[in-house]
């Protein structure tokens, strides 16, 4: 059978149906996952072959295979939404797409076109169509959240670039990211760790980065708070993001301000979203280096209103305030009302309730 350009070899013992329901109305997370992968092999003397729907398993790797030597691997993060009518779409795919050859670049490794990116979504998401959760109502945020990620597969342990490489799509049901629903949450300011520095990787989305996070974020932890907050690596005063999220504020005059990308920031999908749907709004958004001091300044004097964090899986999050070593940096009203509208806004066209203006959904099933 093939779907899309892949070959299909179906799972001979799927989930049970009542398992999946289960799983599906309690899904958390990260936890579950479907019961097929999509995989697409590179080789330096063939290119791009092997375009395959596999049953969902273990992968087999020699003690020697690259990746686990020198982190040569990158990842994506994009979610499905099932619509009223039954049908599912994902969004703006074309852009995860980019920043996956972005990343790609950036680790040496090869670059996957459009076609097969989103093909591999198409195809995956097409035998395990029952896998994509029906939200009981426009309150529940359920999904399922596709994970395309790519390695360096080659057994070899001198410092090179892989002559091998596997790319895959996992697939797993998501309910909201953050429990109990959406409320101003409390950011850890690191002082001891940097997320990355100019000529690094910060830009690419590899697991490097978000390991480098860790040790920081355990800190966070440790403080009470939910995320960490990087200053830069240069002068240690501008802002950049979180551990997984972009940062957006808000201004008294109408002006929402995100930090200007460098190379050390993410160029979230969701952010670029947010900035088109502030502008539909009729505020400015603004890309800029903002310094831990305006943030500071303008919470206490009430000039920024409203702080929040967005990327795929938690879409957007009010930030109440910020936490460090000697102080905390509280917002007069940590509730965050045009965030709260621009996150709205944006499930409702990810869900099919509002007007795709802008042409950023395209359907998988």
């Amino acid at each position: 059978m093939t779907t899309s350009g892949f070959d299909v070899r179906p799972n001979a013992h799927p989930t049970d149906a009542a398992i999946r329901d289960e799983i599906l109305g309690n899904s958390g997370f990260g936890r579950y996952f479907s019961d097929h992968m999509a995989h697409i092999r590179w080789t330096a003397d063939k290119g791009w072959h092997g375009h395959e729907v596999r049953p969902y398993g273990p992968l087999t790797l020699d003690p020697a295979t690259a990746v686990l030597h020198y982190a040569q691997e990158i990842f994506e993060g994009i979610k499905a939404y099932r619509h009223a009518d039954g049908s599912v779409w994902t969004f703006r795919p074309e852009k995860n797409a980019a920043r996956f050859r972005a990343s790609a670049r950036r680790l040496a490794l090869p670059e996957l076109g459009d076609h097969d990116f989103i093909g591999s979504l198409e195809a995956l998401v097409a035998q395990d169509d029952a896998w994509v959760p029906t939200p009981a109502s426009a309150a529940e945020e359920t999904s399922l959240y596709l994970r395309p990620f790519m390695i360096a597969s080659e057994k070899f342990l001198g410092v090179r670039p892989s002559k091998e490489v596997d790319y895959y799509v996992i697939a797993s049901p998501a309910a909201a990211y953050f429990k109990g629903g959406v409320k101003p949450v409390s950011i850890w300011l690191s002082s001891n760790y940097k997320r990355a520095a100019p000529g690094g990787t910060g830009y690419a989305k590899c697991g490097g980065n978000y390991a480098a996070s860790l040790a920081a974020q355990k800190e966070a932890e440790a403080h009470g708070c939910a995320q960490v907050a990087f200053l830069d690596a240069v002068e240690n005063k501008w802002v950049e993001e979180l551990g997984g999220m972009n940062l957006f504020f808000v201004y008294r005059d109408g002006r929402i301000v995100t930090p200007k990308l460098t190379g050390t920031i993410l160029e979230g999908v969701t952010r670029d979203s947010i900035m088109q749907l502030a502008r539909d709004e009729g505020l400015t958004p603004e890309e800029r280096h903002i310094s831990i001091d305006e943030w500071r300044d303008g919470a206490a004097s009430g000039e920024i209103q409203e702080v929040f964090a967005c990327g795929t899986a938690a879409v957007v999050t009010p930030i109440g305030e910020l936490v460090s070593d000697d102080e905390r940096i509280r917002l007069v009203d940590g509730g965050g009302e045009i965030g709260k509208r621009l996150r709205t806004q944006l499930l409702d066209l990810q869900y099919g309730r509002r007007e795709d203006t802008h042409g950023w959904l395209t359907r998988l099933a």
